[in-house]
């Protein structure tokens, strides 16, 4: 699998929907990503560990 990167589409390895990587660093000593998605017209962001992480589109 290459490398996850901002402006990536994924979604997590468990299940929900589907969100946009707005940004890669160390967070709380660990590499996470801060993904973005929407609920109806809510604007939701996160942070998540990259292995839980699955690649869907560029």
């Amino acid at each position: 699998m290459a490398e996850l990167k901002i402006g990536d589409i994924v979604c997590l390895k468990s299940g929900g929907p589907t969100m946009t990587i707005e940004s890669i660093g160390e967070y709380m000593y660990e590499t996470k990503a801060v993904c973005t998605w929407f609920d109806e017209k809510k604007k939701i962001s996160d942070t998540f560990k990259l292995e839980a992480l699955r690649f869907i589109e560029d």
